[in-house]
């Protein structure tokens, strides 16, 4: 009844050579439903929390998750902005925890910027996530990505991607051009798992960072876009050279069996 969730799982798992390839196309891919499209309650923070603690229990990685809220069909369940410090709202305090059991979450950041509210939709403004704006093909922030900081202070969103005109495809198998901070996220999440794959060993928070410092402008984080675009190449170089200072390179010994003389 609704495309939205095929839209951004195509992004990542599309693998049709020479017509349409995803950012991890050969990664396994969990599908949880937390969303209820047609109304909008608070009890799906709830929902959000339960899938988070399926996708753990089911040994998930990563987390691309293609969603926020800020109002409701009741309006007393409503945001505020002053609640936007990753620990308050239901869905936030559930995505910090992920995070912080080694989990890489990547939530789009909103799609507010040019309207009343503006700010991240949560749990974008979640603790140790990827939250992740969208740029056009210019590599501008777009009109409508939300905008940051996080109450108490952090750059957010931390990065962005393509979010505009965008190829997506739909439950019938066209392609068509879409737009969103939900599709933004999806290429953050595909090619940290591709980068990921590169260096198995390494923490969630160790990739994270590697992402961050890859950053467009990570030495001038803003509101929009944060650290910026990410630069995978970088990124992968970053942790390549961590992993060769911490690791300690094995003698060659021979011949092997030796008798009068052994080389090292």
């Amino acid at each position: 009844d609704n495309e939205h969730g095929t839209n951004v799982l195509s992004i990542m798992a599309s693998n049709e050579p020479n017509t349409f390839i995803g950012t991890a196309p050969m990664a396994s891919y969990l599908l949880l439903r937390s969303e209820n499209v047609q109304s909008e309650q608070i009890i799906e923070e709830y929902t959000w929390a339960a899938a988070a603690e399926f996708a753990d229990s089911a040994g998930a990685d990563i987390i691309n998750s293609s969603l926020g809220y800020t109002t409701f069909d009741v309006e007393a369940q409503n945001h505020s902005y002053s609640e936007l410090n990753g620990n308050t709202t239901p869905i936030s305090k559930a995505c910090s925890i992920a995070a912080s059991k080694g989990i890489l979450v990547v939530n789009s950041a909103g799609n507010e910027g040019n309207r009343n509210w503006k700010y991240l939709a949560v749990p974008a403004d979640s603790h140790g996530i990827l939250a992740v704006g969208a740029v056009n093909s210019s590599l501008q922030p777009t009109y409508f990505t939300s905008l940051g900081p996080s109450v108490d202070g952090r750059v957010k969103p931390e990065t962005a991607a393509l979010g505009a005109n965008i190829p997506v495809v739909d439950g019938d198998g066209t392609i068509r051009l879409g737009a969103g901070t939900s599709f933004s996220a999806p290429v953050i999440a595909g090619i940290a798992a591709c980068l990921w794959q590169a260096f198995p060993l390494a923490s969630a928070k160790e990739i994270r960072e590697a992402i961050l410092e890859s950053g467009s402008q990570f030495n001038a984080p803003d509101n929009s876009i944060g650290y910026g675009i990410p630069n995978m190449e970088k990124a992968y170089k970053l942790l390549l050279s961590e992993q060769t200072e911490g690791s300690c390179i094995e003698p060659l010994i021979h011949p092997n069996p030796f008798f009068n003389e052994i080389y090292i």
